[in-house]
């Protein structure tokens, strides 16, 4: 079957994709390899985890394998969630062109392509304690449930929050062993808000279409207030991260680490602009290193406690 290659995204032709088979790049873009930064907003909470409970030094290991879950259970939810999503992303400017949507890749082929990469996110499961082990397989059916969320509900952004986030809680787990669930719990909320709040800007890019697909967004919800409603989130994403670390370190010192978190919040808000979808895109990728300098801080006060 032929295709129009303007239903080729540039990044099949461009940068590493270029030097895999003309067959596997439409696979490539359907698990977004192409595009990291989704699982290195999926990696940061998992890391956050292990680091928060002091496991940086005794459970390194795990840096590796939660990276190697990261990438592959992310590009597993793609390929589900646009297995799911067919219909609408045919409708919507940015992804009418994604493999699925195009033709390029068929649905049975996809199945099987997400079957895969769950066997790698097996592999992972595997090295984790049985606390964490449980926990993160308690992830699926919230994973599964995911992509009908923006068919009845407005934020769809608090669900993604609750999977996105779930990493922090098999981090913990794999350290503490069920002990000081409090810190966990709360590094969990936060993570939930920060996700919230980064996925209201990217949902940006598509208020225009969602309106017109019936799709329905936190973006939306928010409308004109996107900048409180935006802060209101990161906002209670460092309390809750307050309060973990409190309970980790009972130190004022220990709440200084996350100054420069703060501050990177702040940017974002102050610069963004709604109607301007590079943008918004530019803030929403900026959340790579914000992930960054929440895991320095946990290293800190973890590391410290």
């Amino acid at each position: 079957m032929q295709h129009d290659s303007t239903m080729v995204p540039d990044s099949e032709n461009g940068g590493w994709l270029r030097l895999l088979p003309g067959f596997a790049r439409p696979y490539a873009v359907l698990a977004r390899f192409d595009r990291p930064i989704g699982w290195w907003l999926l990696y940061w909470p998992g890391l956050w985890g292990l680091a928060l409970a002091g496991g940086l030094v005794s459970h390194w290991p795990l840096l590796f394998w939660l990276l190697i879950g990261a990438i592959a259970m992310r590009g597993a939810g793609c390929v589900y969630n646009d297995m799911v999503d067919v219909d609408i992303d045919r409708r919507v400017a940015r992804t009418r062109n994604r493999p699925i949507a195009s033709g390029r890749v068929s649905r049975r082929a996809a199945g099987a392509f997400a079957m895969a990469l769950c066997c790698v996110g097996l592999i992972v499961l595997l090295q984790l304690p049985r606390l964490a082990q449980i926990i993160a397989l308690a992830s699926v059916l919230p994973v599964l449930a995911y992509p009908f969320m923006k068919r009845i509900t407005w934020w769809p952004q608090a669900w993604l929050g609750i999977v996105f986030s779930w990493a922090a809680l098999v981090g913990w787990a794999a350290v503490a062993e069920g002990t000081r669930w409090a810190a966990g719990l709360s590094l969990y909320a936060g993570s939930i808000f920060w996700v919230i709040g980064y996925d209201s800007i990217y949902a940006l890019q598509d208020v225009e279409d969602d309106a017109l697909a019936g799709v329905k967004s936190s973006a939306r919800a928010m409308g004109r207030h996107i900048r409180k409603g935006v802060g209101a989130c990161y906002l209670l994403a460092l309390l809750f991260w307050v309060a973990a670390f409190w309970q980790v370190r009972p130190d004022p010192l220990a709440l200084l680490t996350l100054l420069p978190i703060a501050l990177h919040f702040c940017w974002q808000i102050v610069t963004l602009d709604a109607v301007d979808g590079a943008n918004a895109l530019h803030r929403f990728r900026a959340n790579r290193f914000a992930g960054l300098l929440v895991a320095l801080a946990c290293a800190t006060v973890g590391m410290s406690s």
